[in-house]
Order: C-alpha cells, then structure tokens, then sequence
C-alpha cells in the first residue's frame, strides 16, 4: 500500500537506505554513497508531502519521492520534451521485495499525480550502471532523454500526451 511518509517513518527508511546501498554497492551499482539517500534527506519530503512510502504489514518495503520542481543538472538536457513536469527521486525497494512491482507502484503514482495535475511530462535520471532502473523506466515508457555530466547521470521522460 502507498502511503505519505512522515517523521515517525524515517527511522525505519533509514535502515531500508542502508540495505539498498549496501545491495547496491554489493552489485557493483554506484547509484549512492553510504551518505546518500539518508533521513536527513527525506525531512524535507516529509513536509512538502513528495515522500511515497510503500507499506506492507506495517513495514516499509519501498519508496519513492515525486517533486514539482526540476533539479538544476537538468538543465544540461535540451531535448526534454516536456514544458510541465513532476521529477522522480530516491526510488528504494527493499531488496527482500524486489519483483513484486514496488518500484512500478511508484511510477504509476507519478502518471497519477501528472495526469491529475496537468502535467505533461515525468523526469526522472538514474546512475548509468543501474540497469535495474534503467530497465524498469524504459519497459514502463520512459524515454532516455541525455547524458547529464555534471551528476553522471542518464535522464529519462515519461510523455503524458494522449493519457491526460
């Protein structure tokens, strides 16, 4: 079940961060540093209510963050296609729960939210090396959009047209 996290919640993501990383690195997946994501990252998701928590029993097994606002390395990007878009972050899924359609849950909150707020485009970037996610974005429709240099990242979009 997808939730709104709050601060009661951010002990737990943090230890769930912890696992991802060390899954992660384990997997030769440089996406983050043990720095990187961590609970002082998420408080602020907490209170602007972007942070989406996959709950199951009581547990968190993933989440996901969904912004209204566009990072600045996105600027290094001139074939976006989109003039409105929501911007996925910090996708963790517990790795005891991957393949039961976690990470899909929180791109399918994202087409929600853009489709209910107008918006015509999701971004989102991830590592070159996670092929995980780099998979599960273009399997879901998201199309590679560019390199961004400044972050070692590849961005993808998601288009909304013709699902408004």
């Amino acid at each position: 079940m997808l939730t709104n996290g709050t601060m009661k919640d951010l002990d737990s993501l943090d230890l769930l961060s912890v696992k991802v990383i060390t899954n992660m690195m384990d997997a030769n997946i440089p996406q983050w540093t043990f720095s990187y994501p961590r609970k002082e990252h998420f408080i602020n998701d907490v209170l602007d209510k972007s942070l989406y928590l996959f709950k199951e029993n009581g547990n968190i097994l993933g989440c996901g963050v969904i912004k209204k606002e566009n990072d600045i390395p996105y600027k290094e990007i001139k074939s976006w296609c989109g003039l409105k878009s929501l911007v996925i972050h910090r996708v963790l899924v517990d790795p005891d729960a991957a393949r039961k359609g976690i990470a899909k849950t929180i791109l399918l909150k994202a087409k929600e939210l853009a489709k209910n707020g107008l918006y015509d485009s999701i971004k989102v970037d991830t590592h070159p090396d996670n092929y995980k996610m780099r998979g599960l974005l273009e399997k879901n429709g998201f199309v590679e959009r560019g390199y961004l240099k400044s972050i070692n990242r590849i961005a993808y979009e998601y288009m909304m047209e013709d699902k408004l």
